[in-house]
C-alpha cells in the first residue's frame, strides 16, 4: 500500500472594420461553450500561479496580483467562447492581466513618476530583467514564495497563502491538506494578504540571514506543492504534474543557491525520487496503481540517480543528525534502491518512520509508520499503531486512516470490519480517482 508523503504584449483581437454578417463568427456547437470553459479552466488552474507571479512583480502587492489574475480569468470566459483558445493561452492570461496591472498603476498619482519612465514599455515588452546580486533570483515564483513566506506572517498563514497563490489550490483543498476546518483556512489567507499588504513587504527575495529565516516555510511549500499534483485532494485526476514540475524546478534552484544546506539538497533528493515514479503511478485510463503494484520498470532512473546525488550533498553538508526531509528522502531512497516490491526493507523504513517522529512529530507520519511496521512484522502490529490514532483530531476526517486500518484488519481476515472501514474511507476521499480505486478495494474483499 502506498499512502501520501507528510512558471511584445499579445493583445485580444480587435476588429478594424465593421463586420458584415457573413463575417461574423458563428454561433458555438452546442457542446463547444461547455468544452470551452472546461478549458479555461483548466488553463487557468496551470498559469494562474505564473500569472500571478508576474503581475506582483509589477504592483508588489499579492492580493491585487490574485485579483488582476481573476480579471483576465473574467477577460477569458468572456472572449474565448466567441473567439476561440488562444494558441497559447497562458501568454494571453498574461499580458491580459499585465495590460490591467499597468492601467492600475497609470490610475495611481504616486506611480505617476516611475511610469514615465516604464509605463509604455510595461505595454509592451516582459519587464526588463532586474540586476542580479551574486546570489540573487531571477525567477518571480521564487520571489513568490519568499514573499508569502515572510515572517510577518504565521507559519500557517504562509503556508496556506503560498499554496493558494502558487499552488493554485482552493481553500478547500488547503484545508483537507492541512486536516482543519476551511473557514480557518480561508481567514488565514485573507488576513495574510492584508497583512503583507499593509507592512508593505516587498517583493523579492532577501539575503543572509532574513532568507534563511523564511528558508523552512520555504521547503514546508514546495513540499506542499509537489504533494498536491503527487496525490491531488480533490477532482477527477490523481496526478497533475504541472505542480509537481513546479516544485522540483524550485528546489532544484534552491540547492544550486543554497548549496550549504542540507535540508534544500535533502528536499530535492525526496522530490526526485517521488517524481521517478510518476509514470508507473496511473494506468492507461488514469486509474491509481498502488506501489505493490507498479511496473518498476517504468521508474525514471535518471532521476532516481538524481535523488542519489542530492541526498548524497545533503549528507556531506550536514553537521549534526538528519533533518525531517533527510529523512524522507532516505525512505523514499530505500523504495527506490528495491528492484521488487518484494525486496523492500520495510524494517529500515520503520525504523526511520521512527526517526523521523521523534524529529517532526505528526500523526500522518505515525500512519505511515503503522504501514511500514504492519509490512515488517505484520498487520497485527501495524493495526496497534493504527488504532492507537483512532482518536487523533487532525485524522478524524482523514480517508487514509480507515483506508489503513481496512487493509490490515483485511489482511487479518476479519472482513465485516474492513468493510466498514472501506465504506468510511469512500465517504471521506474527495478525489474521483482515489474514490473509484477504495470502492474496488472494497468490492474485492470476499463475501460472506
Amino acid at each position: 500500500m502506498e499512502t501520501q508523503p507528510t512558471a511584445p504584449q499579445p493583445t485580444a483581437p480587435q476588429p478594424t472594420a465593421r463586420q458584415s454578417p457573413a463575417a461574423r463568427p458563428a454561433a458555438p456547437a452546442p457542446g463547444a461553450a461547455t468544452d470551452t470553459a472546461h478549458a479555461i479552466e483548466t488553463v487557468f488552474r496551470l498559469e494562474s500561479p505564473r500569472v500571478i507571479a508576474g503581475v506582483a512583480r509589477i504592483v508588489r502587492d499579492v492580493g491585487i496580483a490574485e485579483e488582476l489574475a481573476q480579471d483576465a480569468l473574467v477577460a477569458a470566459l468572456e472572449r474565448w467562447p466567441r473567439d476561440g483558445v488562444p494558441d497559447n493561452p497562458g501568454a494571453w492570461l498574461m499580458a491580459t492581466a499585465r495590460h490591467r496591472a499597468v492601467d492600475l498603476i497609470r490610475r495611481r498619482e504616486t506611480y505617476a513618476r516611475k511610469l514615465a519612465e516604464i509605463g509604455r514599455d510595461l505595454e509592451t515588452v516582459a519587464p526588463p530583467a532586474e540586476p542580479s546580486a551574486p546570489d540573487d533570483i531571477d525567477d518571480d515564483l521564487l520571489r513568490l514564495v519568499f514573499t508569502t513566506c515572510h515572517p510577518v506572517l504565521s507559519p500557517e498563514a504562509r503556508t496556506a497563502l503560498t499554496l493558494r497563490l502558487l499552488g493554485g489550490l482552493t481553500t478547500a483543498e488547503i484545508a483537507r491538506a492541512h486536516l482543519v476546518p476551511e473557514p480557518t483556512i480561508a481567514q488565514r489567507i485573507v488576513r495574510a494578504k492584508r497583512t503583507l499588504a499593509t507592512k508593505n513587504v516587498a517583493f523579492e527575495v532577501p539575503y543572509g540571514p532574513d532568507r534563511e529565516a523564511r528558508l523552512g516555510s520555504v521547503l514546508d511549500v514546495i513540499y506542499l506543492i509537489f504533494n498536491e499534483g503527487y496525490a491531488a485532494t480533490t477532482g477527477d485526476d490523481w496526478l497533475r504534474p504541472g505542480l509537481c514540475e513546479d516544485a522540483l524546478r524550485l528546489a532544484r534552484v534552491l540547492s544550486s543557491l543554497m548549496p550549504k544546506e542540507p535540508e534544500v539538497h535533502a528536499l530535492t533528493s525526496l522530490l526526485e525520487f517521488q517524481a521517478s515514479r510518476a509514470a508507473a503511478r496511473t494506468g492507461p485510463d488514469g486509474a491509481p496503481v498502488l506501489l505493490r503494484d507498479q511496473n518498476r520498470r517504468r521508474w525514471n532512473r535518471m532521476l532516481i540517480a538524481r535523488g542519489v546525488r542530492s541526498l548524497a550533498r545533503a549528507d556531506a553538508t550536514a553537521s549534526g543528525g538528519p533533518g525531517p526531509y533527510a529523512l524522507q528522502a532516505a525512505i523514499a531512497a530505500c523504495h527506490a534502491h528495491a528492484y521488487t516490491y518484494e525486496e523492500t526493507d520495510w524494517r529500515a523504513i520503520a525504523t526511520l518512520y521512527g526517526l523521523l517522529a521523534a524529529r517532526a512529530p505528526s500523526p500522518v507520519v505515525e500512519l505511515n509508520r503503522a504501514v511500514a511496521v504492519s509490512l515488517a512484522d505484520g498487520p497485527a502490529e501495524g493495526l496497534k499503531l493504527v488504532d492507537a490514532l483512532a482518536a487523533e483530531p487532525a485524522l478524524r476526517e482523514y480517508h487514509l486512516l480507515p483506508s489503513v486500518r481496512g487493509d490490515l484488519l483485511a489482511r487479518l481476515g476479519r472482513t465485516a470490519e474492513a468493510r466498514e472501514e472501506f465504506l468510511r474511507a469512500v465517504e471521506l476521499a474527495r478525489n474521483g480517482r482515489e474514490r473509484a480505486l477504495l470502492e474496488s478495494r472494497l468490492r474485492s474483499l470476499p463475501t460472506g
